[in-house]
């Protein structure tokens, strides 16, 4: 008997040993289809933009998981698209692929953020503003900006008044009526308060909305205080790009 039982035991263990084995291998296959799915043209831009992405570099350091996949997006775009590409870093905007057509440059000119308070910038829209004046007044596509950000302004208090009516934050938008950009928004934390505070957090989605409402675009968020991939992002951006496309 004592026998036996050691026997079912061990049978047991062994199944279970085998299904186990088999899991990671089935989930990383689907994990890897969803990664670097193959883009139908539904799932693509429409029509010529020229677009600047601008990225926070103090953004939490796997947002840098995300590069190919934005990539992926800058490669997909229709022939004739211009893109910027700079990063906003030590309250400077640095510039790593000025306006081309030339969409492989662009995409090659992504590089990993630094991640680190260091590079955290006076507040993000001081840079945005700066980005909006790049944008060439003639030109018959249209003018859009994916800022990717944590959204947050506290350089002049941490309140909702000062935060929600951030000064820089309404010359962004009113320079970005002017050039007739529209903003659109994926949040992301940073290394900083928005990665520990659910408050701060909550004002840099708050703002990202705001700026994005006002201007015509979107903003898109997974979550309060972080994100998981940017899939979805540039999944509800490409349609959000498409829909004003077939309105127009």
């Amino acid at each position: 008997m004592l026998n036996h039982r050691r026997f079912s035991s061990s049978l047991t263990v062994a199944v279970a040993a085998l299904i186990l084995a088999s899991l990671p291998v089935a989930s990383l296959a689907a994990g890897s289809s969803a990664k670097h799915p193959k883009r139908s043209n539904e799932e693509r831009v429409l029509s010529p933009v020229n677009l600047a992405i601008l990225i926070q570099d103090d953004l939490v350091s796997h947002v840098s998981n995300e590069l190919e996949r934005t990539r992926e997006f800058i490669l997909s775009l229709p022939q004739g698209s211009q893109v910027m590409v700079a990063y906003i870093s030590s309250g400077s905007l640095r510039v790593r692929q000025p306006f081309t057509t030339d969409l492989p440059k662009a995409a090659g000119s992504l590089r990993v953020l630094i991640s680190s308070t260091s590079a955290s910038p006076f507040n993000p829209y001081v840079e945005v503003l700066e980005a909006l004046r790049k944008f060439q007044p003639e030109g018959k596509d249209r003018n859009i900006l994916l800022l990717i950000s944590d959204g947050l302004d506290s350089s002049r208090g941490f309140d909702p008044s000062s935060v929600l009516n951030s000064i820089d934050m309404q010359r962004a938008i009113t320079e970005a009526k002017r050039r007739d950009v529209s903003i659109y928004c994926f949040y992301a934390p940073s290394v900083g308060l928005t990665s520990r505070s659910s408050l701060a957090a909550s004002y840099g989605q708050s703002s990202l909305g705001k700026i994005s409402r006002e201007t015509g675009g979107q903003a898109f968020f997974q979550g309060i205080t972080d994100f998981v991939t940017f899939d979805p992002y540039f999944e509800r951006f490409t349609r959000a790009l498409n829909r004003v496309e077939a309105v127009e």
